[in-house]
């Protein structure tokens, strides 16, 4: 256990973090453009700017070790590839803009989308807080900080390859739900997956994380995952609607379970087939 000076815990850490805050609203920013945008591009980009924030400050107060580089760099794929991905699919694919959004721009009222920035920019700085304690506390590696990078490179090649499977399903056949690849293992592979990678966050911050700063990472841990189980919710619903009276589908959604691998939770809702 390592030894944090009181007078840096006061005037250090809160500086930190609100930088790091005001990271995340840069990054997110652009949902002032297209509400969404704030939990799904603005998301992506949001990670990669603190994870590039992590890298800038880390060199130059020479508080970085090995772990806390290569969990920078995850941050900073991570980001880049979900925003991306997510970007390119809103302004390419009009099917799914019309699925999701009802493929027309619609407007917020700039108070809405001023109380969502400021929820956002505060969720990802606080889903990012395991590793900025690890910088700001000048914490040494430990297994667990491997053990974390390990789960969120698996997460993040997980997630993308989940995407590129459903991506390459939909071209083959764009009227039919996907099920192959990872998706005959778990009917959410891309959301489990998020999941994962923010459980590996947070083990990476065990031994770094100290006392109540563990309130601000549990906690965002916690919604992140109510997020992507309202998510995998909101995606039965749709996938009910569209295919609910298919019977191939009927057996694969009471076969494979829906967020969760290797589990029997195979549905988050009451269906309506009948």
């Amino acid at each position: 256990m390592f030894h944090l000076d009181p007078a840096y815990i006061g005037h250090v850490w809160p500086t930190f973090m609100w930088t790091i805050t005001l990271v995340a609203a840069i990054g997110c920013i652009m949902g002032f453009y297209e509400f969404v945008w704030f939990m799904s591009v603005g998301y992506g980009f949001a990670v990669m700017c603190i994870g590039l924030f992590h890298l800038i400050f880390g060199f130059a107060a020479h508080t970085f070790t090995a772990a806390s580089v290569v969990l920078s760099i995850l941050f900073i794929i991570y980001g880049w590839r979900l925003g991306g991905y997510i970007l390119k699919r809103e302004l390419t694919n009009q099917n799914y803009k019309n699925k999701v959004g009802g493929g027309a721009f619609k407007r917020t009222p700039i108070f809405v989308s001023l109380m969502m920035w400021i929820m956002s920019m505060f969720l990802y700085a606080a889903q990012t807080s395991a590793v900025s304690y690890r910088i700001i506390n000048r914490a040494p590696d430990n297994v667990w900080a491997w053990v974390g990078i390990a789960i969120m490179a698996c997460a993040i090649l997980g997630e993308a390859l989940a995407d590129r499977q459903k991506s390459a399903a939909k071209k083959e056949n764009p009227h039919r739900f996907c099920d192959t690849g990872l998706y005959k293992i778990v009917r959410c592979p891309n959301y489990f997956s998020e999941i994962m990678f923010w459980i590996g966050v947070t083990v990476s911050g065990i031994g770094a994380v100290q006392g109540k700063q563990w309130i601000i990472t549990i906690l965002a841990l916690i919604i992140i995952v109510y997020v992507m189980y309202n998510s995998a919710q909101r995606l039965e619903l749709r996938h009910e609607k569209t295919y609910g009276l298919d019977p191939e589908y009927q057996k694969y959604s009471d076969t494979v379970p829906i967020l969760f691998p290797f589990t029997k939770h195979y549905h988050t809702l009451t269906t309506y087939r009948d």
